[in-house]
Order: C-alpha cells, then sequence, then structure tokens
C-alpha cells in the first residue's frame, strides 16, 4: 500500500506523525515551498505543531497534489473544506481511476453543500466502495503529545477498512472500524456546529450548568438530525450481539466518533471551534474573530450548508439554525441564546 497524504495543516500534520512514527512511508503533499523546505531541512512543520519531528527518510515531499495522487494507491484528504473545492475540482477524473480515497474533511464542501464523496462520486466518478473516511474524537494537539486517542475509519467494505486503519495504529492511537460512511461525516459536521454554540455560550458567561444542558439537548438534536438522512445505527444501549469476528460492541449513537466527539469538541480547549464561538460570544466580530484566530473553524461554513441541506430533510434543528443566525444573519447572540434557554429540556 503506497499512501499519500494532501494538506500540511494541524490535522495533517498529525496524521503524517501517526503514520510514520508506525513506520509507514508517506508520499506528503506540502503546497507552502517555504514549509516543504523547512521540513526537509529541520525535520519539522514550522507553522503547525512544530514539536514534531519526522524521520524525513520515511517522506516523499511535494509542493503539487496531482504528483502526490499519481504516486499512490491510498490518498488522504487533510484540507479544509473551504479550500478544497480548488484542489480536487483542478484534478482530472482519470487520476481517481484504481485510487482509494480516504477523507480526514470535518466539513462539508461550502457553495455545493455537499459531501466530499457525493462530489467525488458525480464529478469524477468515484465508485463508493473506494471512498473511506477518518473521524474523531481525535485533536492533532494531542497526537503532537502522544496522548492516547481513538480514530474511527469508515468504509462500505469492513475488511478493506480495518486494512487501512491497521496502518494506523500506535501506542498512542488506538482505531475502531464501522460502514457508517454518511453517518460519521454528519456527526462531525453538527459537533462542530454545537461547539460553536457552546463557545458562545461561554463567552456570553453561562455556567457549567447551562453547558451541560445545552449540549445534551445538542445531542439530541444531532441524533434526529441524523435519524432523518436514514442513519440507523444510533439507538443507545442497543449493540449487536459480540462475536469472534467482531468481539467488540457494535457502534452505535453513544460511540465515540458520535457523541464523543460531540463532547470533546464542545468542552475541550483545543478545539477552534470553540474558541471561534467564544470570540463571537465576547462580542467579536465574524472578521475579526477569524483574522484572530489564523485557523480554519469548520462549523462557520457547514453552519450555513446544513441550514440550507436541512430545507429538504426537515429536521428539528433549532440550536444549529440559531447558530447559522448568529453567524451568518447578523443575530445578537444574547438574544439568540436568550431564545435557545426556553426551548432546552
Amino acid at each position: 500500500m503506497t499512501i499519500g497524504l494532501i494538506g500540511s495543516g494541524s490535522w495533517g500534520t498529525a496524521l503524517v506523525k501517526i503514520l510514520t512514527d508506525g513506520h509507514n512511508r508517506v508520499h506528503w503533499c506540502v503546497r507552502n515551498a517555504k514549509s516543504l523546505s523547512h521540513i526537509q531541512s529541520r525535520k519539522h512543520n514550522p507553522n503547525y505543531l512544530s514539536s514534531v519531528h519526522f524521520n524525513t527518510d520515511l517522506l516523499v515531499l511535494s509542493q503539487d497534489p496531482l504528483q502526490t495522487m499519481q504516486a499512490c494507491d491510498v490518498v488522504i484528504i487533510a484540507v479544509p473544506s473551504a479550500y478544497l473545492l480548488e484542489q480536487v475540482e483542478a484534478m482530472p477524473a482519470t487520476v481517481f481511476e484504481g485510487k482509494k480515497v480516504v477523507s480526514a474533511v470535518k466539513g462539508i464542501l461550502p457553495g455545493q453543500n455537499m459531501l466530499l464523496n457525493d462530489y467525488l462520486r458525480q464529478h469524477k466518478a468515484l465508485d463508493a466502495s473506494r471512498y473511506f473516511t477518518i473521524m474523531g474524537p481525535c485533536h492533532a494537539e494531542e497526537v503532537a503529545a502522544e496522548k492516547l486517542s481513538y480514530l474511527t475509519f469508515s468504509g462500505m467494505d469492513e475488511g478493506e477498512t480495518e486494512k487501512l486503519a491497521a496502518h494506523f495504529r500506535t501506542p498512542y492511537l488506538n482505531t475502531v472500524v464501522n460502514t457508517d460512511v454518511y453517518g460519521v461525516q454528519f456527526a462531525a459536521i453538527l459537533k462542530n456546529i454545537y461547539a460553536l454554540g457552546a463557545g458562545i455560550a461561554h463567552g456570553l458567561e453561562y455556567g457549567d450548568n447551562f453547558l451541560s444542558v445545552f449540549i445534551a439537548n445538542a445531542a439530541d438534536e444531532m441524533a434526529g438530525f441524523l435519524r432523518k438522512v436514514g442513519i440507523r445505527n444510533i439507538e443507545v444501549g442497543v449493540h449487536a450481539i459480540p462475536d469472534e469476528q467482531h468481539p467488540r460492541k457494535s457502534p452505535n449513537y453513544a460511540a465515540s466518533v458520535y457523541l464523543g466527539d460531540l463532547l470533546v469538541t464542545c468542552y475541550s480547549l483545543f478545539s477552534r471551534n470553540r474558541t471561534f464561538g467564544n470570540m463571537i460570544g465576547k462580542g467579536y466580530s465574524v472578521k475579526s474573530a477569524q483574522l484572530e484566530m489564523n485557523m480554519v473553524a469548520e462549523g462557520y461554513n457547514a453552519s450555513r450548508s446544513i441550514y440550507h441541506i436541512n430545507k429538504d430533510i426537515g429536521a428539528d434543528i433549532p440550536l444549529a439554525e440559531t447558530v447559522y443566525r448568529i453567524l451568518w444573519e447578523g443575530l445578537d447572540a444574547g438574544q439568540g441564546f436568550k431564545s435557545i434557554e426556553a426551548s432546552l429540556i
């Protein structure tokens, strides 16, 4: 298996660390020439997770994503969704032939309001069986510190997904496999929106008591949305009976990739979305918060995409819609959360 990775932000850098710590050779696309040169000479990314040092003998570095695609049979895409379309649009459909594409994108294509797998199927003729996802809960900063984390790998073929996951196991990284490609992606998108809400609440000086109620209601709201889009493995406390082939419990909504990722993204100080929301709650404008962070908060664009997607789905998502209105329609954050207060159970 020849592995390539496109994306050199904190999450892409963390994934390269995981793979090279497992002695995998990685073709890594680093678009910035200065960053690429720095990694070659100093063995670390100067802009993200700079404490992580690489064995550069295991890296094949390139500025060209097309070159990385052509060199590999498995390509991991770890580009923020806001910049993803410009990269994949430029690639001819032929370069995807025979490839396995692994999405580490915790967002949705803005403007298109599409998941990456649907875009690649429609525009690049990528077969659904060759698409996989990597989801959390897994902050890049904790990977850098080698704190035990879990990644969930999803794909239609459980056996192929397990083979892929095996390349990521290290003493500090455990892997979980499921087949819920749509569910894990929608859960990752929604949890970022709710983390923005949790941050806004903190910025408005609500306390832990309120925040726990907000997150519990967000979890319920997310489960309702997943049901509406056809996800069925979300009944808490219900599992298929383990057997020799599947010794672990079968995943449900209480599993790490759904509820676990929601909790850590809403609570953790490493969460970009929570940090972004906190600034909004304190009175920053969206533009000011973006400039202050100088990093992408996936929930910002996702809130608009989910708002429009839900016009067709019809799920009851007042929390996510309020976050959208605060960020995109200029609703005062305090007024928005006053309306939320009355709806929580």
